[in-house]
């Protein structure tokens, strides 16, 4: 069985950081789901529980932990790509 995912040790100013994001309820609503999953990990939840506290997909969450594992706080910016929209 795999490893269960986890976020790396948060330094003082990442957590600090995270913890002000939440706080303050970022304007940026994709910025504030990445937050609270990345400390929702740091304190211990797993991934089942991080997603449903977040309404999020368990694979989404899993990609948000190994991003900042990765980059990061780089990873709470979405990547959007432009283009022209899809026609339906």
């Amino acid at each position: 069985m795999a490893e269960p995912v986890r976020v790396r040790r948060l330094t003082d100013q990442e957590g600090q950081r995270l913890r002000q994001i939440v706080r303050r309820g970022s304007i940026h609503a994709v910025r504030y789901r990445r937050a609270m999953m990345l400390l929702a990990s740091g304190g211990g939840n797993g991934v089942p529980v991080i997603a449903q506290l977040v309404a999020a997909g368990e694979d989404t969450v899993r990609d948000v932990i190994h991003r900042f594992n990765e980059i990061g706080l780089a990873c709470l910016d979405p990547r959007w790509a432009g283009g022209r929209p899809r026609l339906l």
